[in-house]
């Protein structure tokens, strides 16, 4: 896996944004010119942010661009946790479809997961684009510890999505989500991942050095995965 992994560094976040934002524009541009159409998977988070500022003022023809994210926390629309409420003010207004995979917060998780694999299954897929973040404790999008992990990381192939119960829940978000599959993210033709600080790089470094063995959702995720990854990283 090392071998189909790049590092790309960067002085600050701001001047990664710049490059990972280029980097997306170029993806979205050739899946149009291809077929018509892009349909990308963003995380949520803090860490993205000037990525998507950035990004938001690239001239694309958004109307022919789906956005969903990576993973959803199971809260109302408008919600402060609220993955997608958080990416659609940015794109909404430039044209872009952005989905919600959760639009309404339920008390059962698992149903909200089906129902969002459902969404996706008429999708175009594989996506064009999955950008993961990843957290401190190594899970990405949101793929945790807990009583759901393995069948994030092994269940159906056709699977790309599912809900999850963290465990423990996360102090910042405690509560259920809904999370792309290690299958529907690695079927993506292309991905890539933003990450600011020591821990984080830390953390990713271990957890490709350990692979398919390692205690992080996030070295689970990229064990054996055959595409190629662009990791950006700044302190």
């Amino acid at each position: 896996m090392s071998d189909e992994i790049e590092w790309w560094e960067y002085d600050d976040a701001a001047e990664m944004a710049e490059a990972v934002a280029g980097d997306v524009q170029f993806i979205i541009e050739s899946a149009i010119d291809a077929r018509g159409a892009a349909v990308i998977a963003l995380p949520g988070g803090k860490t993205p942010v000037p990525i998507y500022q950035k990004l938001a003022g690239a001239k694309l023809d958004w109307k022919r661009v789906t956005i969903l994210p990576t993973d959803e926390r199971i809260v109302p629309l408008g919600d402060p946790l609220s993955n997608v409420t958080m990416i659609g003010k940015t794109f909404i207004p430039k044209g872009a479809r952005v989905i919600p995979i959760v639009p309404q917060a339920t008390a059962d998780y698992k149903a909200a997961g089906r129902s969002a694999d459902a969404l996706m299954q008429d999708l175009h897929w594989p996506l064009d684009l999955c950008l993961l973040g990843v957290g401190g404790d190594g899970h990405t999008a949101s793929i945790f510890p807990g009583p759901d992990f393995d069948e994030a990381l092994n269940g159906p192939r056709e699977r790309r999505a599912l809900g999850v119960m963290p465990e423990p829940l996360p102090e910042e978000a405690p509560v259920p989500r809904v999370t792309l599959s290690r299958a529907g993210i690695i079927s993506a033709k292309a991905l890539m991942i933003a990450v600011t600080g020591a821990k984080k790089r830390k953390v990713l470094e271990d957890a490709i050095a350990q692979g398919a063995g390692s205690p992080y959702p996030i070295g689970r995720v990229l064990a054996d995965a055959e595409l190629p990854v662009d990791i950006h990283w700044a302190e």
